[in-house]
């Protein structure tokens, strides 16, 4: 699985740590994907990974349980 949004594409963005000392050490910034049950019509529903951004703009309907 890859860490990128099914909806925007949003995916890892890289920047450094910086310490009190101020040292910079690399890091990398997850986007926050959740898996969600969206209906693809006729019947089915599909498991994609969204972020939580696309989730709460309503760009994604949860298919009902």
């Amino acid at each position: 699985m890859s860490a990128r949004c099914a909806i925007c594409g949003k995916g890892p963005q890289v920047g450094f740590n910086v310490s009190h000392s101020l040292r910079h050490t690399k890091r990398r910034f997850m986007p926050n994907l959740q898996t969600v049950r969206v209906d693809a019509g006729n019947g089915t529903t599909v498991k994609i990974r969204v972020c939580t951004k696309c989730l709460k703009a309503g760009k994604v309907q949860r298919a009902a349980r």
